[in-house]
């Protein structure tokens, strides 16, 4: 990334010598000069500005690569957006592992480490809840009240290595295909909750003739009752009072059980970080985006996991992803994910496009393929070692690919139950946002939003357009992923957010 250029009347940011646009740092006054280029209309700050001529038909680049295509001859110095610019196919070389070369490794003498919970089955947690799933929308109040008879008790003061009781609800479980794709994905979603490291126990509660049954998926995951899981349905446990009552005396026994867990140092190999990116801006991909990245090659290079998702938001810059896939059967199946959303989009008579979101625009991006670009900055530089479908559990260490939606709240839920065990969510307009069980960090892209949400906002990635390096930006996240792994709280849990975020991907009709 060059150096801003600094005028006496205008900033801008050139990220690549072939772009034939600039980024506006601040807010650009018709008249002002900036890159060497006068503005001829007010230009804002996160948006683009023409530094040649661009005819009709020609594409935008941005990045070094294709963002999107002239509707009409764009002049020098003008403002470049919806009003100018369309999305349209193009050719994309994807390269198939030839970009691939070997991660140099920490020695292992030498890696990081941070204060988790060694689980039984060797997973580590960095933080030790109890967690209430439930099977179906309809035991979700139930389940809710359990929850709330725990704190109102008073009783977890008792038990400090405890970090709380979460009711994690959802809107399914029923009106849908019990052989079909939906059914499946809520399936692997729930024993990827219930198995996450950062849950020390977990109570399933259901109805009872709701499609999801809790019988069938404890029969496909060979799930037995335990001191640390029990399940039961309003229906035959006799209705609600009785199971709230159940439901509490359950937690009640747990409790004990889960305080046992005490934080012990682990290398930072057993942290599986979560990358996501909400409320996207024209700075994301220039700040904090890359500064996650180099953390991500640091986590790596440490020997431990990060997860980017998000298909729809790296839909265009994909082949910048299957040139490092470790071989091809891994670049074919992150092709095979694009190829599914094309079709699934088309069928629900949307577009790929109709990614970026309103608040993206304001903030300066124009088309998916240049917030794809930005957002594919999270995943950094090293090699893609595999592709998982939404809520599979992540085995590999390495950089890794799961695929979810572009909704935050959906694509969080699905790396959760991978088994991330902590979140890193940069944002450029100020997403609220918490992830229990799992603690988000927030990264704020400019320093505007960071000093507005100062509350919400764990660390401002905005100084990088003041000359702190992508680096020691990396660096800096990298530290904090250690610090909020081993207890420190992150803003969004000093708030209390992450109750109300599980919210699992519904694919297929609801009947």
């Amino acid at each position: 990334m060059s150096v801003a250029t600094e005028t006496r009347q205008g900033r801008a940011l050139r990220l690549h010598d072939s772009d034939n646009v600039v980024v506006a740092l601040e807010t650009i006054a018709p008249g002002a000069v900036a890159e060497g280029v006068t503005a001829t209309v007010r230009v804002p700050r996160g948006h683009k500005m023409a530094t040649v001529a661009i005819p009709v038909g020609a594409p935008i680049l941005k990045f070094g690569q294709i963002i999107g295509f002239a509707t009409k001859l764009i002049a020098p110095g003008e403002w470049v957006h919806e009003h100018n610019v369309e999305m349209h196919a193009f050719a994309r070389d994807y390269q198939f592992a030839e970009g691939a070369t070997p991660t140099a490794m920490v020695p292992e003498a030498e890696r990081a480490t941070f204060k988790g919970f060694r689980r039984a089955d060797g997973k580590v947690g960095t933080r030790n809840y109890i967690g209430i799933l439930t099977s179906v929308n309809c035991s979700a109040s139930v389940a809710r009240f359990m929850a709330e008879e725990i704190v109102r008790s008073g009783i977890l003061d008792d038990y400090p290595n405890i970090d709380g009781v979460i009711p994690l609800v959802h809107g399914g479980g029923c009106a849908l295909d019990i052989k079909g794709e939906g059914y499946e994905v809520l399936k692997r979603t729930q024993w990827g909750y219930a198995t996450n490291p950062n849950m020390g126990a977990v109570v399933m509660v259901g109805l009872g003739c709701e499609g999801f049954q809790i019988g069938r998926w404890k029969e496909a995951y060979g799930i037995q009752e335990s001191e640390t899981f029990r399940s039961m349905t309003i229906q035959e446990t006799g209705g609600t009072k009785k199971t709230v009552q159940a439901g509490v005396e359950s937690i009640r026994d747990m409790l004990p059980v889960v305080d046992r867990a005490k934080r012990e140092t682990v290398p930072a190999s057993e942290i599986v970080l979560a990358l996501q990116c909400g409320g996207s801006d024209g700075y994301s991909g220039i700040t904090a985006n890359p500064a996650l990245g180099y953390a991500a090659d640091l986590l790596v290079r440490h020997g431990g996991t990060a997860i980017l998702s998000e298909t729809p938001e790296i839909y265009g810059a994909e082949h910048l992803l299957t040139r490092r896939a470790v071989n091809r059967a891994v670049g074919e199946k992150l092709v095979e994910r694009i190829r599914w959303w094309e079709d699934y989009t088309e069928r629900n008579k949307m577009e790929m496009n109709n990614n970026p979101s309103p608040g993206n625009k304001a903030g300066g991006l124009t088309t998916i393929l240049e917030k794809s670009l930005g957002a594919a900055a999270k995943g950094g530089t090293t090699n893609l070692v595999e592709v998982y479908e939404y809520a599979e559990a992540v085995t590999a260490k390495g950089f890794v690919f799961m695929d979810t939606p572009g909704y935050d709240p959906v694509g969080a839920t699905g790396q959760v139950a991978g088994g991330a065990n902590v979140l890193c969510f940069t944002t450029g307009r100020g997403s609220a946002f918490g992830c229990k069980p799992t603690p988000s960090i927030k990264l704020a892209t400019n320093p505007v939003v960071y000093k507005q949400m100062t509350d919400d906002m764990d660390i401002n990635c905005g100084d990088i357009l003041e000359g702190v390096s992508i680096e020691d930006k990396g660096r800096e996240i990298f530290e904090r992923v250690l610090a909020v792994a081993s207890g420190e709280r992150s803003k969004s849990e000093l708030l209390g957010y992450g109750d109300a975020e599980f919210v699992p991907w519904t694919i297929g009709a609801t009947m």
